[in-house]
């Protein structure tokens, strides 16, 4: 994969109650991806499955001017704590909902009928593009190399999401 032409500055938050950063192999796999591609990482954090930590952390992300891409690993599931739709959903001014989608899609090839269990979804607030991946590393690598790359790469066509991040930011600044 090449190097993008613009540059995103991207926060990665990981939404886990039993990891911590040392043990982070899904931020930590996000965290290389977008380095790679030329991406900037302008934060990154670990919280518990938290729905109102949750909403502090990304609220603070979607005001900061600087920040125009929101990743979360984790909380997308059925079981114990997973909250991050039921947390994040309301923080989105437009639901993208064509990434849940192409993530179920795409990820079906990979684990089969398991993908209905992942409630992935992204959104568009106040300019900021907030895509929450499941937190397996595998997830978050299919997630990555077979939508996120492309879609926040300015040379992909026909559309992407960088001229609407960069646009929109510079309106609400």
């Amino acid at each position: 994969m090449s190097q993008v032409e613009t540059p995103l500055n991207i926060a990665v938050l990981t939404l886990s109650d039993s990891r911590t950063l040392a043990e982070d192999k899904s931020g930590d796999y996000l965290v290389s991806a977008l380095e790679t591609a030329g991406h900037q990482l302008a934060d990154r954090q670990l919280i518990p499955d938290d729905v109102y930590q949750m909403r502090a952390v990304v609220s603070q992300w979607i005001a900061d001017p600087a920040i125009q891409v929101i990743l979360t690993t984790g909380g997308t599931g059925f079981t114990g704590r997973d909250s991050t739709p039921e947390a994040l959903r309301p923080l989105f001014d437009t639901e993208i909902e064509g990434f849940g989608e192409t993530f179920r899609q795409v990820s079906y090839a990979e684990i089969g009928s398991s993908t209905v269990q992942s409630r992935c979804l992204a959104g568009l607030a106040n300019a900021t593009a907030i895509f929450c991946l499941p937190g397996s590393t595998g997830a978050c690598r299919t997630g990555w190399t077979k939508i996120l790359h492309e879609q926040l790469d300015s040379r992909h066509r026909p559309c992407n999401f960088v001229g609407i991040l960069l646009h929109g930011k510079q309106l609400h600044s």
